[in-house]
């Protein structure tokens, strides 16, 4: 850096600043908080400083703007000192429902060609029978016999009754969320 360069001027600008942060945060240590990351923005975004500007002028835009950004993000914030919040806190696992998924996945595929393709068509497209009978070439009533073989031999692969559901999230997960989100209210 030549002492044309902006940047070695900086160090100059480092006390008023910090009197304009403490101004503002009306905490010493919090106004070096400021201070700190308005020089930070500062020095990153040098590029776009207009040499023959007032550089004090865009360092003290920069750290306004940063306090001010620091002070809506603190107003969305909530202080949790003694952890109560967060520990009310549950979220589904992100494998859940991956077993059953691999279940599922190697059930379906033992299925023969024409109940796969007819599940997919009807079930996972959304296709009409009609739609799927003219895909296929076949007649409706052959779609619809496809389609009830194949919901049935999954269910028996799967070993799930008429009454049981394929659910991606197991009953022990299901309550500890209800419960996390009742502990809330």
């Amino acid at each position: 850096m030549n002492a044309a360069d902006p940047r070695s001027a900086l160090l100059d600008h480092l006390p008023a600043m910090r009197g304009f942060a403490t101004s503002l945060t009306r905490d010493p240590v919090a106004a070096d908080d400021v201070v700190q990351d308005a020089v930070i923005k500062a020095w990153t975004h040098f590029h776009q400083f207009q040499p023959g500007t007032n550089l004090r002028a865009w360092l003290f835009t920069i750290l306004r703007n940063t306090f001010y950004s620091s002070q809506r993000k603190s107003g969305r914030e909530v202080a949790d000192v003694d952890g109560v919040h967060s520990s009310a806190l549950a979220e589904k696992p992100a494998h859940d429902g991956r077993l059953q998924m691999t279940d599922f996945h190697t059930a379906f595929a033992q299925l023969p060609d024409e109940q796969r393709e007819a599940l997919l068509l009807v079930g996972a497209s959304g296709f009409s029978y009609e739609e799927a009978a003219k895909m296929c070439g076949v007649a409706v009533g052959t779609v619809k016999s496809r389609t009830g073989r194949g919901r049935q031999r999954l269910a028996e692969l799967m070993q799930l009754s008429d009454e049981d559901a394929l659910e991606m999230t197991d009953d022990a997960t299901l309550s500890v969320l209800t419960a996390a989100k009742a502990a809330t209210f």
